[in-house]
């Protein structure tokens, strides 16, 4: 493997665990992190050691979301500009997660918001602490049609996906669990633990051809479901909404300022 900046990647066993690396930044999601993300998931498809993919992170959180300050350097981007670089790293990439042929488990804990709720939720499987919560403010916040890739009503059912929406309030791993987008809840102390444990379960079987077909039948009928035509219609309507009078407005007053909306809907 190579060496890597943003992500760290662990190999145990069968098992790989790649994990966002930026703590300090709560895991908000830059370039360089989705890229070696990217780059490590095609060196686990090559590696037939390699049966089972955990995306955890590192610290107290799964992801913030997308990097603002460093989407600051991109907000004067044109409409084309900001659609090659959006179609690349958030749907692109998403739908790489998607399309890996062996199993993916997300891990999450603390905060999921945004664009590290697209990442977690384009894995197979998904556990979380008990202290995790789900977030997409986007359209509450900063004026756009959701984040670029919109898996929420496939993951949550539609009515939940547009109360989340709408509100920009937080969804709790209990009820994560509830509504089927959460496999398993585990207490904080226990999460790295549980998922390995899962992991490990499946690699038992996950080196066999059968499950690579069976994975691929099962994301197969979901796209014959409208799945990835919606994934890709939605994402060109995420566009169309960065040239809204509101959005705009958002902007010029700095990106940045949208954190503390997005902080107060969390909290109602």
């Amino acid at each position: 493997m190579p060496e890597y900046n943003d992500i760290l990647f662990e190999r145990l066993g069968h098992v790989a665990r790649i994990s966002h690396n930026r703590p300090r930044q709560r895991n908000a999601e830059n370039t360089t992190l989705l890229s070696e993300l990217d780059a490590a998931l095609i060196e686990c498809a090559a590696d037939e050691s390699i049966r089972v993919v955990i995306l955890a992170a590192t610290g107290d959180h799964f992801s913030a979301g997308h990097d603002l300050k460093e989407g600051q350097g991109r907000s004067q981007y044109s409409v084309e500009q900001r659609w090659e670089y959006e179609v690349k790293n958030y749907l692109g990439y998403c739908l790489n997660i998607w399309d890996f042929p062996k199993p993916t488990i997300a891990q999450v804990q603390g905060a999921c918001i945004a664009g590290g709720f697209m990442v977690a939720n384009m894995c197979d499987l998904m556990v979380a602490a008990d202290d995790a919560y789900f977030q997409d403010p986007v359209v509450h916040s900063l004026s756009t049609a959701a984040v670029e890739v919109l898996i929420h009503p496939w993951v949550l059912g539609m009515r939940k996906a547009k109360e989340m929406l709408f509100t920009g309030e937080r969804v709790t791993a209990a009820q994560g669990e509830q509504w089927g987008m959460v496999n398993r809840v585990v207490p904080r102390a226990e999460l790295e633990a549980a998922t390995l444990k899962l992991a490990e379960r499946i690699a038992e079987n996950a080196g066999t051809f059968s499950v690579m077909l069976t994975k691929r039948s099962l994301n197969r009928q979901m796209d014959m479901q409208g799945f990835r035509a919606m994934l890709s219609a939605h994402f060109d309507t995420h566009q169309l909404s960065h040239m809204s009078h509101q959005y705009l407005a958002i902007r010029e007053k700095g990106l940045m300022g949208s954190i503390d909306k997005a902080k107060a809907a969390g909290k109602d």
